[in-house]
């Protein structure tokens, strides 16, 4: 039974390398083909935003999480079910504004950035910018206009890793008459 169990945890520890590295190489290859790291953040989000406006379904299927009454409901599914499931931790919430409109979440460690080192020449790189597009195209599909930035990364030196979040307004339906 232990030997079983002992191989889920090294099937998941090399999916996630698996992962790691092929993000790596991702990255890696757009740095190729765009000139600037500016033109990588934007592909990157971009790349992002199409898995996470695919991604939502698989997250409400899997996860059988209702409709988030508000922002800080959302956060905390985001924070403890959404990173947890699809990347094996669970980010701290933090920093919220007066207004409730914008949090922070902090990871702690970063699966994305096992086994990298920013080069000198790319330092306005932001490597994984595809998670705020994951964000923010899984949030719009559930009628949620955010924002997600990075305003820190380990890459770069800092401590931790931050995804700052805005929310910006609630999308409205265009139902047809008579139609809920």
């Amino acid at each position: 039974m232990s030997r079983q169990a002992s191989r889920g945890t090294e099937s998941k520890k090399m999916s996630s390398e698996l992962f790691t590295l092929t993000y790596g190489a991702l990255v890696t290859q757009l740095c190729k083909d765009y000139e600037n790291d500016e033109d990588v953040n934007k592909q990157l989000d971009k790349m992002g935003y199409n898995i996470g406006v695919r991604l939502i379904e698989d997250f409400l299927a899997r996860s059988n999480v209702g409709r988030c009454h508000d922002f800080r409901e959302t956060a905390d599914v985001i924070a403890k079910v959404a990173f947890k499931m699809y990347l094996g931790i669970t980010p701290s919430i933090t920093n919220w504004s007066p207004a409730g409109d914008e949090f922070s979440l902090i990871l702690e460690n970063n699966p994305l950035v096992d086994f990298v080192e920013l080069p000198d020449n790319h330092s306005s790189l932001i490597y994984s910018n595809l998670l705020c597009g994951v964000l923010r195209g899984a949030l719009e599909m559930v009628q949620m206009a955010v924002e997600a930035r990075f305003v820190q990364d380990t890459l770069k030196g800092d401590g931790v890793t931050e995804i700052r979040m805005r929310f910006i307004r609630r999308i409205e339906d265009n139902l047809p008459a008579g139609e809920e």
